[in-house]
C-alpha cells in the first residue's frame, strides 16, 4: 500500500523507550544541550526587555522567567505528561515571534518539507554570522579575534567528529565551547561586571509586572504568531522524527502542539512569552547521534536550576558570542543538510520540481538577504514576509499544489517517494 493513498497511522502510540546512558555523559550531553540554546533563549527576554525600558534587574527577573517555562516545557515535552508532549528530544525556549513555517499536516511529501527543513537552518545562519563576528554589540565586528575564537570553536567540533569515537564525540560541541571559553577568558573577553549583585537565590513569582490587560488589536495579532509558531513546530518535528529515525504521526503532532501551547499559556503568567523548539538543538541531535529522551529531560532540569540561580545564569550568559557562532554554523548547517536528505525521497530528477525547491528557497532567502523588502506591505502581513522559513513554505506548498497535486494523480504520486508495505 502507498504512503500517498493511505498515511499510515500506527494504532499504537507508547512512547519509545528512554535510553540509559552514563550518567556523567548524561549530564555532559543535557549541559551541552543548555549552554547552545542560552544564548537563543535569553534573546528574547534582551530584545523586549530593553524595548519596553526595563531595568537591568527587571530584564535579569524576564530572563530567569524564561529559563523557568523554558524548563519545565523541555521536560513536559520530552517526558510526556498527560496529553501533552511529544516525547522526543526537544529543547524548548522563548520563540522569535515572526518565525514560522507552513508544514501544516504530518503527511506532506518531502518535496514540501525539505525545502521547509533546509530554510529552517538557511534562514538561521545570519544568527551564526552575528555570533560569530562578536555580535551585533562589538565595537569592531569581525575582528580576527572574533573569527579565530570561531574558527576554533568549530574546527575542534570538527576534528573530534573526524578522528574521535563515542563519548567523544557526543560532547563535541561542549568541547569546542569550552575551549573557546577559556581562551576568551584568558585574554580578557569573559564580562562578569555585576555577578556580585546578582543574588545567589530566587523564585520567579508569576504576574510581577501586574495583572494582564486585553486589547483586541494586540491579541489578533499574537493569535497569528502563534499560528505561526505552532505550524513552526510541526516542521521542527517532522525534522526531529527523520533525524531520529521516528514515524511523526498526526498524533504526536497533536501532543507536541499541545505542550507548545500550554507553555506559551503558563508563559504569559510567569511573565515570558511564547515558547517552541529550537532548531540549533535538532541539528545537535543529528551531529551527536545522541537521541534519547533522558538527554533533554537532564537538560530541562539544568534551565529550571539556573532560573532558581542568578548567578549561574549570569555565568552561563557570559559566554562571547563568538563563541557560540563557531557552534551555530554548525547546528543551524546540520538542520539545513536534513532537509537535503528528505530532498533525496523526492523525484528531483523532474525539471518542475527543480524548479519548485529552486523557487522555495530562493523566497525563503529574501527576508534573510533583504530585511526590509516587504517593508510597504500591511503590517499584519509581517509574520509571513519577515520570516524566510514561512516564505519558503508558502512556495513549497502553492508550487506543490500547482505542479503535483492539480496536475493529476500521475504528477501526485511523482512528488514524494512511495513506500511499499
Amino acid at each position: 500500500m502507498s504512503d500517498l493513498t493511505e498515511p499510515r497511522i500506527p494504532a499504537i502510540t507508547a512512547p519509545p523507550p528512554i535510553q540509559r546512558l552514563p550518567l556523567l555523559q548524561l549530564i555532559l550531553v543535557g549541559l551541552q544541550h543548555v549552554l547552545l540554546m542560552y544564548g537563543g533563549a535569553v534573546a528574547v527576554p534582551l530584545i523586549i526587555g530593553q524595548a519596553a525600558g526595563l531595568s537591568r534587574e527587571e530584564i535579569a527577573f524576564l530572563i530567569n522567567a524564561d529559563l523557568l517555562v523554558a524548563g519545565v516545557a523541555t521536560i513536559v515535552q520530552s517526558l510526556g505528561i498527560g496529553p501533552m508532549g511529544i516525547r522526543m528530544p526537544v529543547m524548548m525556549g522563548a520563540s522569535f515571534a515572526a518565525v514560522g513555517s507552513m508544514v501544516a499536516m504530518a503527511c506532506v511529501p518531502p518535496l514540501v518539507t525539505g525545502p521547509v527543513i533546509s530554510s529552517i537552518g538557511l534562514s538561521r545562519f545570519p544568527v551564526a554570522v552575528n555570533w560569530a563576528g562578536g555580535g551585533s554589540t562589538a565595537a569592531q565586528f569581525g575582528s580576527p579575534i572574533y573569527l579565530f575564537i570561531a574558527a576554533l570553536v568549530l574546527g575542534t567540533i570538527l576534528l573530534i567528529n573526524r578522528f574521535m569515537r563515542g563519548f567523544w564525540v557526543n560532547v563535541s560541541v561542549l568541547i569546542g565551547m569550552a575551549l573557546g571559553y577559556v581562551l576568551c577568558g584568558a585574554i580578557g573577553m569573559v564580562n562578569l561586571q555585576g555577578i556580585d549583585l546578582a543574588p545567589w537565590f530566587q523564585i520567579v513569582t508569576p504576574l510581577h509586572f501586574g495583572m494582564p490587560e486585553f486589547h483586541l488589536a494586540p491579541i489578533l495579532s499574537m493569535c497569528l504568531v502563534v499560528v505561526i509558531i505552532f505550524v513552526e513546530s510541526t516542521g521542527m518535528f517532522l525534522a526531529l522524527g527523520k533525524i531520529t529515525d521516528q514515524e511523526v504521526t498526526p498524533r504526536m503532532l497533536r501532543r507536541g502542539l499541545l505542550c507548545d501551547a500550554g507553555a506559551s499559556f503558563v508563559a504569559g503568567f510567569f511573565n515570558t512569552f511564547t515558547h517552541s523548539s529550537f532548531a540549533q538543538n535538532i541539528g545537535l541531535v543529528q551531529m551527536t547521534g545522541v537521541r534519547c529522551r533522558s538527554v533533554t529531560i537532564v537538560a530541562g532540569i539544568f534551565l529550571i536550576a539556573l532560573s532558581l540561580l542568578p548567578k549561574a545564569a549570569f555565568l552561563v550568559a557570559s559566554i562571547p558570542p563568538a563563541v557560540l557562532g563557531g557552534a551555530a554554523i554548525a547546528m543551524f548547517g546540520m538542520v539545513a543538510a536534513t532537509g537535503i536528505k528528505i530532498l533525496q525521497e523526492a523525484d528531483i530528477a523532474d525539471r518542475r520540481n527543480q524548479l519548485l525547491v529552486a523557487v522555495s528557497i530562493g523566497m525563503g532567502l529574501i527576508p534573510v538577504v533583504r530585511p526590509e523588502f516587504f517593508a510597504h506591505l500591511p503590517l499584519w502581513m509581517g509574520p509571513i514576509t519577515h520570516s524566510g522559513i514561512a516564505m519558503a513554505a508558502v512556495s513549497a506548498v502553492s508550487l506543490n499544489l500547482l505542479f503535483n497535486v492539480l496536475g493529476g494523480p500521475e504528477r501526485a504520486a511523482m512528488s514524494g517517494h512511495v513506500h511499499q508495505h
